[in-house]
């Protein structure tokens, strides 16, 4: 049974940067497509950035030149380094590879 754990996340100012992290377990990254969802709140989730099983790599328009996904294979974990963070981007974020999905990390940003 596969796992995927979301850590990283947090308060941050505007402005400022965070990393979140995608830990999976049981599944191994390198042969799924991967991505990174949001839910803000009263909103529908969006999808933010993916990796897709060729390594084509996918940014929503509001997150490009600010958000940069990678997976590190060894590790076997996936990662969405967030710079520039606007208040716009508050959201629940999860990771999704291989059909499953996580629990979810809250990313907070403060005016």
């Amino acid at each position: 049974q596969g796992q995927l754990v979301e850590s990283g996340g947090g308060s941050v100012q505007a402005g400022g940067s965070l990393k979140i992290s995608c830990a999976a377990s049981g599944i191994a990254l390198s042969q799924c497509g991967m991505g990174w969802f949001r839910r803000a709140p009263g909103k529908g989730r969006e999808e933010v950035s993916s990796i897709a099983s060729d390594g084509s790599i996918y940014y929503a328009d509001s997150v490009k030149g600010r958000f940069t996904i990678s997976r590190d294979n060894a590790k076997n974990t996936l990662y969405l380094q967030m710079n520039s963070l606007k208040t716009e981007d508050t959201a629940v974020y999860y990771c999704a590879a291989c059909s499953y999905w996580g629990q979810g990390t809250q990313v907070t940003i403060q005016s």
